[in-house]
């Protein structure tokens, strides 16, 4: 009797808890949107656990429903299913991003192996993939719409690659490695964060910081300020870091913060990263050759536009090819002139290169990100974008303080389309703080799908870091900065004007090298003078930016183009050189990174830096044996943006082909059809190279 009393009093206990739970119950919020004013770190792990229990009772159903398996009772009954699961690690990974915190950081810890399990759980399931392979093998018969036929080739696809035909010990150790793999990617990218946040530069002396604007002063006093410090402080996140180099005349302060950067995560500290980074690999090698593929890159290449490591390597040749003469002469040109002051036999090194160049940049076109940051005022950049989506497309956006946000610094807007209907939930969140990770990126705490005549419309987040307000000055942004946001914000539209039947097909949910094209082509309007002219006015007198400082941006933006290019084929070749390996790696990962890189590196390289250490994109993100995806939907940018540029580049009629095509279909159809839908031809390299001024 007193067991059954514990154990109702346990399962009292449960259910109070669960009730308590603001993921546990139906939300009373705007658009079902998520309630961040209910939601604490401790309803996570409970809330997981829930939407894992619910989705494998639902996994369940379909593997003992008694009717033959068809494409409803086994493949959209599968895709419906995890709903729960879903919203929750929506949330949860998206916070783990922009608003972690060591407790949150722990949950993650006990919770990623649980949920690698899980996956594993389904995907190694063999009755639901005989059910699965039963409907796949009569899909001929099926009479299925494209979207359905490539939702089932799709899942069909899914099991295979996540080892569905493996048997016996095989199967044991794709879940071991997994669960590994899926422990060590949140380990290396809370590392680099905390080496990130851990480091600061403390001044006390002006007199170290000659060259120095005085906003960069003004926003780094403020820093110290928060932090309870006397001076400036500089860290290494962007908004601080880039200006610091850019115009920071006391080389060794130049050098030492340079190091910083580019060591973290090299330390013989508990951040450091050098074991994780080779086990990482040795286990996606593992895992590729585990399911019959030679390497990582073979295995993720099959599901990308690019097909294979040779159509890839062949890209990066051809722009290595393209863009070294260019990128020497840039250099001797840097070289020449740092030489004038320094004198000839000074050479320029890595922490001199954003100085110098910047100060040839200034001479040869008079132009600086001082000059143009007072007419980038936050809010009316903001105004600018918003505004060209709806001159381009109709849409509208609405700020809605009713719908809670995990940060006081985030916005929530309603989003319009062009008839006045809902499309969807868009939250901002634009300035550094501690428990947000470097970068910016577009997410979503929701997808969207239609189910029984409705359509579920999706919440997108964008996410920034951009220079922060200070006590006398509103946030002015650099332009690079206004070219991140235009970039962010181009995916968001790809989130927003998601049009398809089934989650996992909607929105950014494309093959990878062609996820970047809607984000990259927003970029293009950056240096258009229409677009300027909408928004770009000084934030004191409301003075248009002149046409004259316009020209000038417009003559400067191919400026060090070949270097900025050399940069993203380093990272490109250094990506591969992991994913291609197909002996485990046992090396040194600096010197092997060395060598991968060797082709492209210009400047002498700092002995003891590292990239693959602190290259969340293709240790802890989604882009492994994929960085070159950044050059090959700059390919497809240039040249869907011609297009613009022949018909007007607020053309309705080629947006709304832009939108049709591209935005809404998703994942739905093959991405190069997609693109010869809209653009009449497949894309050439031309396009770029006439843009960049390689070619005329």
């Amino acid at each position: 009797m007193k067991k059954l009393t514990i154990s109702l009093a346990l399962f009292c206990i449960m259910n109070m808890i669960q009730a308590q739970n603001p993921f546990l119950e139906k939300y009373k919020t705007p658009h079902d949107t998520a309630p961040f004013d209910k939601i604490k770190t401790e309803h996570f792990e409970p809330a997981l656990l829930e939407g894992m229990k619910r989705q494998m009772e639902e996994i369940n159903v379909i593997i003992n429903n008694p009717k033959a398996p068809d494409f409803q009772n086994t493949i959209v009954a599968l895709e419906r299913s995890g709903s729960l699961l879903s919203l929750v690690n929506n949330v949860f990974g998206n916070l783990l991003s922009a608003e972690t915190s060591d407790d949150l950081q722990a949950v993650a810890e006990k919770m990623m192996p649980l949920l690698s399990g899980h996956e594993n759980d389904i995907s190694l399931n063999e009755k639901l993939f005989a059910r699965v392979k039963a409907v796949y093998n009569k899909k001929e018969q099926l009479k299925l719409d494209k979207e359905e036929s490539k939702l089932l080739q799709n899942t069909y696809d899914s099991f295979v690659r996540k080892g569905a035909n493996l048997e016996g010990d095989a199967k044991i150790k794709y879940r071991a490695l997994t669960a590994e793999l899926s422990k060590l990617t949140l380990q290396y990218g809370q590392n680099v964060l905390k080496e990130t946040n851990n480091y600061e530069l403390a001044i006390t002396d002006k007199a170290l910081l000659p060259g120095l604007p005085e906003s960069v002063l003004e926003a780094s006093a403020l820093t110290a300020k928060e932090k309870g410090k006397e001076g400036w402080v500089f860290t290494l996140n962007a908004p601080s870091y880039v200006p610091f180099m850019t115009y920071c005349e006391n080389r060794d302060l130049r050098k030492e913060l340079y190091t910083a950067y580019n060591t973290r995560c090299t330390h013989e500290n508990e951040y450091n990263n050098f074991a994780i980074v080779t086990r990482i690999t040795n286990i996606r090698m593992e895992l590729a050759q585990l399911l019959g593929y030679k390497d990582f890159a073979a295995y993720t290449l099959e599901k990308r536009m690019a097909g294979n490591s040779d159509a890839v390597y062949k890209l990066l040749n051809q722009l290595l090819d393209a863009y070294k003469p260019t990128a020497e002469k840039e250099l001797k040109e840097v070289q020449d002139l740092a030489r004038q002051t320094q004198g000839n036999d000074f050479e320029v090194m890595p922490w001199d290169w954003g100085f110098y160049s910047n100060k040839l940049k200034d001479q040869k076109f008079n132009i600086n990100d001082e000059m143009l940051r007072p007419y980038f005022e936050l809010s009316k950049v903001k105004e600018g974008v918003f505004g060209l989506a709806t001159r381009l497309y109709g849409i509208t956006f609405k700020k809605d303080s009713k719908i809670p946000v995990y940060n006081p610094d985030v916005e929530a807007y309603e989003v319009f389309d062009k008839d006045g209907k809902y499309l969807a939930v868009l939250y901002t969140d634009f300035h550094p703080r501690a428990g947000k990770r470097a970068g910016a990126w577009m997410t979503g705490f929701k997808e969207q799908w239609k189910e029984n005549g409705k359509d579920s419309r999706p919440h997108i987040s964008l996410v920034m870091n951009f220079t922060k307000p200070t006590e006398s000055k509103p946030a002015l942004l650099t332009f690079s900065e206004v070219e991140t946001f235009l970039h962010e914000f181009g995916h968001s539209l790809h989130g927003m004007f998601a049009n398809s039947t089934y989650e996992s097909l909607s929105g950014t949910n494309v093959y990878w090298d062609f996820v970047e094209l809607p984000s990259q082509f927003m970029e293009n309007f950056g240096i258009e003078k229409e677009f300027l002219n909408t928004f770009a006015k000084h934030y004191q007198t409301g003075e248009e930016l002149p046409q004259e400082l316009i020209q000038r941006m417009v003559d400067a933006s191919n400026f060090n183009v070949g270097n900025a290019c050399l940069r993203q084929i380093s990272f490109g070749l250094l990506d591969m050189a992991w994913y291609t390996r197909d002996i485990p790696f046992e090396g040194n990962v600096i010197a092997y990174e060395q060598q991968a890189m060797t082709k492209t590196q210009l400047l002498p390289i700092m002995e003891n830096g590292c990239m693959s250490v602190q290259f969340s994109h293709i240790f802890a993100g989604g882009y492994s044996a994929g960085y070159y995806s950044y050059k090959w939907a700059e390919v497809l940018d240039a040249d869907a943006f011609s297009l613009f540029k022949q018909k007007g580049i607020f053309n309705k009629e080629v947006a709304a082909s832009f939108r049709e095509n591209i935005l809404s279909k998703g994942g739905t159809e093959n991405p190069m059809v997609l693109y010869k839908r809209f653009r009449g031809q497949e894309p050439t390299i031309d396009a770029l190279l006439i843009r960049n001024g390689i070619k005329k």
